[in-house]
């Protein structure tokens, strides 16, 4: 009796082994690879992805524009009450697009302003007279395109975008009514922070644009008091601070 049940056990252990091995054999490899390589699916899916962006931005997108602007310059502040702007403000400017978004671009800007202050200073005894200021600025900027496929037509259209500039003013003060005095000149650095606009006038050709910027510039005589009335009724200022504000409109030719 003992003898049969071992070779019942051992029987079935056989029958179960063979099952199993048949069980196993019609599976391929891609039945036991569960789930794959999710970072690889991930980085082609991110590739692919990259790609058409960057066909659409070669049939659709600018790659360079070049722009010829004029506009006002104004400033706030002790510089704003003593300075009479002569408009216009003329620039012009180069940028490279990197994609839908980004611009980077470098130019310049000129204006002029002048002053009138005929009584004692502290650094004139009969005051400066007339004063002629001439302001040349380069910069380098960047343009950040709001991404506007999601609103509507008129917003789209218009193309809007946010500003920053690095900038060196350059000045140059002439004093019309006193030939002996030299002319005052001197730089500083500053920035420019705004937004604008551009409308197509042909798409991916030309443009119109509107920018408006502030500007924080570390003139060289922002700290003077060379302008510091000797009389506390007088029409002089005790330095000259102030923000400077720039409103522009150009015209862009893109390719």
């Amino acid at each position: 009796m003992f003898n049969f049940f071992k070779i019942l056990i051992l029987t079935l252990l056989c029958v179960t082994a063979s099952a199993q091995g048949s069980g196993f054999s019609g599976l391929n490899e891609d039945d036991l690879n569960i789930g794959g390589d999710i970072f690889s699916d991930y980085n082609e899916d991110l590739e692919d992805t990259q790609i058409m962006e960057d066909e659409r931005f070669f049939k659709y997108g600018r790659f360079f524009s070049f722009s010829i602007y004029l506009g006002v310059t104004q400033f706030d502040g002790n510089r704003g009450s003593l300075y009479s702007d002569d408009p216009p403000t003329f620039g012009m400017s180069i940028n490279y697009f990197s994609d839908f978004q980004s611009s980077w671009g470098f130019g310049f800007a000129f204006s002029k302003h002048s002053y009138f202050l005929n009584e004692q200073t502290e650094g004139f005894t009969d005051g400066p007279g007339f004063v002629e200021v001439s302001m040349l600025r380069t910069f380098f900027g960047y343009r950040y395109y709001i991404d506007t496929s999601n609103l509507g037509t008129a917003i789209t259209y218009s193309n809007p975008y946010f500003a920053g500039r690095l900038e060196y003013w350059y000045t140059s003060s002439k004093f019309r009514d006193l030939e002996s005095e030299p002319d005052d000149k001197g730089g500083g650095i500053g920035v420019g922070l705004g937004f604008g606009l551009e409308f197509p006038i042909k798409l991916k050709e030309s443009y119109v644009n509107i920018e408006v910027l502030l500007h924080d510039v570390a003139f060289h005589d922002k700290d003077t008091r060379s302008l510091t009335p000797k009389n506390t009724s007088g029409t002089g200022v005790d330095d000259l601070s102030g923000y400077a504000y720039t409103t522009t409109i150009g015209y862009v030719w893109s390719w």
